[in-house]
C-alpha cells in the first residue's frame, strides 16, 4: 500500500493539473474492482491508469472527454492484468458445501483464488441521490462481484458499462474500439451466461444484489452483535435465513443451513466464544471486525466478518481470516484491550 500511496502523492506534487484525475478517483476504483475482485488490485490499476493519464493531460479538454478517457485507460489496464491469471472466486462458487462433523481443514488457498473485500470508502462516492447510492451499494456486494468473474473481461467491460453505469452502447463501442453490434451481442452474451442455473438474467442480477432496507439492517446488526459477542446460538439462530451460509477465505469450505453454522460455532469454532466485534463496512454490505480472545491478555484479529442481509434476515456470512492484510487495509486496531 505504501508504494500507491507514494505515487498519489507523487500526482498530487506536479501541480493543479493532477486534481482533475483526482476526482474520479473513487468511482474508478469502483469499476476497476468490478472488474478484478480485489481491492488491492483494483488500486493498483487506477493507479497505474492515473499516471498514464496526467502524462497524457495537455491532449484533452473538457471533464466530459477526460472521464471518458480516463475509464478507457482503467479498462485497458484491468484487461492487461487479467490475461495471467484465473478468475477469482467465493468458497461455494468451488464446490458443495460441506457438512460440520466431515469437515477435513486443509491448506490455505492462495490470495489471488479469492474475491478480496474493499472498504466502503475507497469505492462509493458519496452521492445525494438515495437510488443511485443503492446502485453503488448494489453492484459491488460480494455475490455481485462473484457473478461478474464469470463473464470473459471484454464481456464484462460491456456489462458493466451498460448495466451497472448506464453507458450508450455507443459510448461502450467508441471506448473499445469496436461496433455497437459488437457491443450489443456482447452484452446478450454477458446476459445469457448469468442466467446458467435456470434463471432469466433479471433474476440472476436481482439475486446477486439483493438487500435489505438500512433500517431493518441497524436493527439486526445490533442484535447480531450482541448475539455474537455473548455467543448466544439460539438468538444467532433467530437472525439466520433458513438458506442462509457461511464460509471462510482462505479456507475452501462453507456451509449451508442454521443447523450446520451452529455446529461450527460450537464445534471447531468455539474459540471465537468471548470474542468482540468493531463495526465497520465494505462492498456496500454491513460488516465487523472480529477480535478473538488472546493468550496473553485483551483480544487479537481474526477475522473480517461481511454478512449479506435480505428481508431482515442473514443470508451469508463471509470470514475473511487474511487479517495482517485486511485489517491495516480497513483502518481497524491491531488489537483491542
Amino acid at each position: 500500500m505504501s508504494e500507491v500511496r507514494t505515487a498519489k502523492d507523487a500526482l498530487e506534487i506536479e501541480g493543479p493539473q493532477a486534481h482533475e484525475l483526482e476526482q474520479f478517483r473513487t468511482e474508478l476504483t469502483a469499476y476497476a474492482y468490478r472488474m478484478l475482485g480485489s481491492g488491492f488490485e483494483s488500486e493498483d490499476a487506477v493507479q497505474e491508469a492515473m499516471i498514464r493519464g496526467w502524462r497524457g493531460l495537455d491532449r484533452f479538454e473538457g471533464r466530459s472527454a477526460l472521464r471518458s478517457w480516463m475509464y478507457r485507460i482503467t479498462t485497458n489496464v484491468c484487461l492487461d492484468m487479467l490475461k495471467s491469471r484465473e478468475r477469482r472466486a467465493l468458497p461455494m462458487d468451488l464446490g458443495p458445501s460441506q457438512k460440520t462433523a466431515e469437515v477435513v481443514i486443509g491448506e490455505p488457498l492462495g490470495e489471488a483464488t479469492w474475491i478480496q473485500p474493499i472498504p466502503d470508502g475507497r469505492i462509493l462516492t458519496g452521492t445525494a441521490d438515495p437510488a443511485e447510492a443503492a446502485v453503488q451499494r448494489e453492484t459491488v456486494q460480494l455475490a455481485f462481484i462473484a457473478l461478474l468473474q464469470n463473464l470473459p473481461p471484454r464481456q464484462r467491460v460491456v456489462l458493466i458499462l451498460r448495466e451497472v453505469l448506464q453507458w450508450r452502447a455507443a459510448e461502450v463501442a467508441e471506448l473499445l474500439d469496436t461496433s455497437v453490434a459488437s457491443v450489443n451481442s456482447a452484452l446478450q452474451r454477458a446476459r445469457a451466461t448469468l442466467a446458467t442455473d435456470g434463471t432469466t438474467p433479471e433474476e440472476a442480477l436481482a439475486k446477486a444484489t439483493a438487500g435489505t432496507t438500512d433500517g431493518e439492517a441497524a436493527d439486526l446488526l445490533q442484535r447480531y452483535l450482541q448475539v455474537f459477542e455473548n455467543y448466544d446460538m439460539e438468538g444467532l439462530v433467530a437472525l439466520l435465513h433458513e438458506d442462509a451460509t457461511m464460509s471462510m477465505p482462505p479456507l475452501n469450505l462453507w456451509l449451508s443451513g442454521p443447523q450446520e453454522i451452529i455446529a461450527w460455532m460450537t464445534g471447531p469454532g468455539y474459540e471465537c466464544r468471548g470474542s468482540r466485534l468493531v463495526v465497520t463496512s465494505a462492498n456496500g454490505m454491513p460488516a465487523f471486525a472480529q477480535y478473538r480472545v488472546a493468550p496473553d491478555g485483551g483480544w487479537k484479529p481474526w477475522s473480517l466478518q461481511v454478512l449479506q442481509v435480505v428481508d431482515g434476515r442473514i443470508t451469508d456470512m463471509t470470514f475473511f481470516l487474511d487479517t495482517p492484510a485486511l485489517f491495516p487495509y480497513f483502518g481497524l486496531p491491531d488489537r483491542l484491550g
